[in-house]
């Protein structure tokens, strides 16, 4: 059950990020068909994120409280009817339009995902089973400039809308046929009262969640909307091209995924502490993320995609962890809600409350039935 779920997971992302890359992929014969300027098409990618960012918290409580079956039937129903509705824009503000609808949808892949993880796998396993179904991301990013292209060359821009959205219903009906909330979910008592959301941000992990998203994210956003864009414009690829060749940072950021999931969980496996070891995997990475930076300063254009390569590698090893934290430090039933809290926030806010356990496990400190849950 537990390979049945994470490959569920795995192409709900998948098709999540052909989703949103579709836009990005055809952004320079978009641009130039409706006379958008560099300032419009940021617009349009920004009003994506301002939606991306409301429904990332909204989309956590909200998958909590329906539960991973029911909330993420409604997540990818919603974005996928919206991926289709970008086939009938015609302007700037109607494709701004659709982006916010999709942004509003998409949001609750990760939230939705992580719960699934965190109620299916132990401590050991969770880094493993999250970098494995966020891999779906590179993956679908990887896929998405040949597939996109191939489709806007052969049958119009608006095939490529509609075919991705598409995808999103056959998902669903795989996942309302073959999901199912295990029994006993683990580490969760599974009685406890519900959780006020306002109540976690009395956790300095929360807060910690939101600093370390806010710096790091950035990073990726960048190459998923921009990439295909500098291509062509300082590159000087044209659409086939980029088909070809984009896919390039998106496989070496799949790969980064299960390698930093398999790093953490080979370092607990060895006996380190589950906090120290996801946090030894983000400090390598981040590190190695700085390699975006001689990018765009190297003449060769292999080598420029070489090193953005590198960049994307290091941020999905560093996001396999990060997405793993919620789950190591709170009971599933709120994970969700955990999960969505650092795209909401700004950085730079302490928060009070206990610390985590040295060891990870579950918030030590965590009293949402006035009881203690115990630590893995």
């Amino acid at each position: 059950m537990r390979s049945l779920v994470i490959a569920l997971l795995f192409f709900a992302t998948v098709i999540n990020y052909v989703d949103r890359q579709t836009l990005s992929v055809l952004a320079p014969v978009l641009r130039d068909r409706f006379h958008m300027s560099n300032s419009d098409y940021s617009h349009v990618v920004t009003v994506f994120l301002l939606a991306y960012m409301i429904m990332q918290s909204g989309s956590g409580r909200i998958l909590d409280r329906l539960g991973t079956r029911r909330g993420m039937s409604l997540t990818i129903a919603w974005w996928s009817a919206a991926a289709m509705l970008h086939a009938a824009a015609g302007s700037v503000f109607s494709f701004g339009a659709c982006r916010f609808l999709l942004g509003l949808g998409e949001a609750g892949n990760w939230p939705g995902g992580v719960k699934a993880v965190s109620e299916w796998f132990p401590p050991n396993q969770r880094a493993f089973g999250i970098g494995f179904f966020n891999a779906g991301s590179t993956v679908g990013a990887m896929l998405s400039p040949p597939l996109i292209a191939w489709l806007a060359l052969r049958f119009g821009w608006q095939s490529a809308f509609l075919a991705t959205g598409v995808l999103g219903f056959v998902w669903l009906a795989f996942w309302l046929a073959l999901y199912r909330a295990p029994r006993v979910p683990f580490g969760d008592a599974g009685d406890g009262a519900p959780v006020r959301w306002l109540a976690l941000f009395r956790y300095r992990p929360v807060w910690g969640l939101v600093l370390a998203r806010t710096l790091a994210d950035p990073v990726w956003w960048f190459y998923v909307f921009w990439l295909p864009e500098y291509l062509k414009r300082e590159r000087n690829f044209s659409l086939a091209m980029i088909g070809y060749f984009a896919s390039i940072p998106f496989l070496a950021a799949g790969i980064g995924n299960l390698t930093g999931g398999a790093m953490s969980g080979w370092l607990v496996r060895r006996g380190r502490a589950v906090l120290w070891s996801r946090k030894a995997v983000m400090a390598v990475s981040a590190l190695l993320m700085a390699s975006g930076i001689p990018a765009v300063l190297v003449g060769d254009a292999r080598a420029s995609l070489a090193l953005i390569s590198v960049a994307t590698f290091a941020y999905s090893a560093w996001a396999a962890n990060v997405l793993t934290l919620p789950a190591d430090l709170f009971p599933p039933r709120v994970v969700a809600s955990v999960s969505g809290v650092p795209l909401l926030l700004p950085a730079g806010v302490r928060g009070r409350g206990a610390d985590a356990g040295r060891r990870g496990g579950i918030h030590p400190g965590f009293r949402p039935a006035h009881r203690t849950i115990e630590a893995l």
